[in-house]
């Protein structure tokens, strides 16, 4: 019998799409099969088997057999798995080796926040904050508490490296890193009219002087306000809070912000199954900024916790 001679394809340069194949390589060899290997990979089996097919086509090798009669490494694909394990180990030594350099980061930090994320369940950017200062205790953090229009303007000339905003537009000049999904609900203090009213419907609303937010907002947000009397305005979430307390007024406050009035019977959420919405925030860098280790360290980190 004559043996065909296998094709030579030799291998070029590895991209960051040869290391995520072959992370997912590894997956399936580890897991047995491509089914076994979803639930782990959290990709569909008709996406590993594309990865497959692709890996094998860049390699120019038959890795598996794959089938009715189930999943098996050919001779080849035996040796790409243990060549693929000493790579990925090498590339996670590298990567281990200079985030340890990290610890001698030094320079600042400039970010700018939007008001009352401080009481997020998800301390995101906390905990990126910390992580940061472990890696370069040297590094200095300046926050600045204001608008987010303001801080989209101080991002994109320079001002700021970083901010924190609710997606009420894209603007072309900004790189976008979703945080948050932040719940917001309709209150009124323990001294309100309303506080012992279960089923409240618009027309109720409609008898009860409310306070609107005076900042920007979707438009989805500003439709679920239409049905409150409008009475008066605050230019941020404290100012919200404060007429909410006088007893005199409704308002909507996010649920994490009013949870310690919720808690001392201060306050409680109206209908909170009908009566809410939600303001999704992100974290926002400007395109084609100067490299900034801090900033990049710092970006690391919370990219890190959000995908946890």
């Amino acid at each position: 019998m004559v043996q065909r001679k296998r094709k030579s394809t030799p291998m070029g340069q590895l991209g960051d799409t040869d290391l995520r194949l072959l992370r997912i390589y590894r997956k399936v060899v580890e897991c047995g099969g491509f089914s076994a290997a979803e639930v782990a990979l959290g990709i569909s089996r008709a996406a590993i088997s594309m990865a497959m097919n692709d890996l094998e086509t860049r390699l120019g090798l038959r890795l598996c057999q794959r089938g009715r009669s189930g999943f098996a490494l050919t001779d080849e694909g035996a040796e790409v798995y243990e060549s693929t394990l000493q790579l990925l180990a090498a590339v996670e030594g590298f990567r281990t080796r200079v985030n340890g350099l990290h610890a001698q980061l030094k320079g600042e930090l400039n970010i700018g926040i939007t008001d009352n994320l401080v009481t997020m369940p998800e301390m995101h950017i906390t905990d990126a904050l910390s992580a940061l200062k472990e890696r370069g205790p040297e590094v200095r953090i300046n926050i600045r508490m204001i608008p987010p229009s303001d801080i989209e303007m101080a991002v994109l000339d320079g001002r700021l490296h970083t901010g924190v905003i609710p997606d009420l537009k894209v603007l072309p000049g900004l790189h976008y890193l979703s945080l948050y999904a932040e719940e917001s609900r309709l209150y009124c203090s323990n001294e309100h009219a309303l506080f012992e009213v279960e089923n409240i419907d618009e027309a109720a609303l409609a008898n009860h002087d409310a306070v609107v937010p005076a900042y920007a907002q979707t438009p989805e947000i500003k439709e679920v306000h239409e049905p409150l009397k409008e009475a008066a305005s605050a230019s941020d979430r404290e100012g919200i809070a404060f007429l909410i307390l006088s007893g005199r007024f409704i308002g909507y406050l996010p649920t994490h912000y009013a949870e310690g009035w919720v808690r001392e019977g201060r306050m409680r959420a109206l209908c909170p199954e009908r009566w809410r919405y939600c303001t999704h925030y992100s974290a926002i860098t400007r395109k084609g900024a100067p490299p900034n280790l801090v900033l990049e360290s710092y970006l690391e980190e919370l990219t890190r916790l959000v995908q946890t």
